[in-house]
């Protein structure tokens, strides 16, 4: 991956091979992003799987081909003080359809562009909600 920053701001780019969301929460891991919004990402990923959150569980969508990366847009926070990376993707199929949803995971091909917006000071959460049955996102959690 290269990575540059202009203060708050990344830009990244991820190489073949690499997996996405396991080597983006490795950049945060590193350069200690505790609060940031995935602003855009595009490229292409090898192979993908894709979720839809039916109200209880992720419903898996493999898709074993190469797919191009339209969009690409989240969040990253904290959850038992590791990277806890949430992005959604819309992913060009071959035939110039499109599948969408929670990226369960990626592998990028020729690349993944993405920029990253932090906020310095700041470390978002990202705790269970019951209510829910998944980790929410929260912008103030507790010290």
């Amino acid at each position: 991956m290269q990575a540059v920053s202009d203060g708050p701001r990344w830009m990244l780019r991820f190489v073949p091979g690499e997996r996405l969301p396991d080597s983006l929460a490795e950049f945060a891991r590193r350069n200690q992003v505790e609060a940031a919004a995935v602003a855009m990402g595009i490229g292409q990923f090898v192979e993908a799987k894709v979720g839809f959150w039916n109200g209880s569980e992720y419903v898996p969508r493999s898709l074993p081909t190469p797919v191009e990366v339209v969009s690409l847009s989240g969040s990253i926070a904290q959850a038992d003080g590791e990277p806890s990376i949430h992005l959604h993707a819309v992913l060009g199929t071959p035939d110039h359809g499109a599948v969408s949803g929670h990226l369960l995971s990626g592998t990028v091909g020729l690349l993944v562009e993405m920029l990253v917006i932090a906020f310095p000071g700041r470390r978002f959460g990202r705790p269970f909600d019951e209510s829910l049955g998944l980790r929410r996102l929260d912008l103030e959690p507790p010290p």
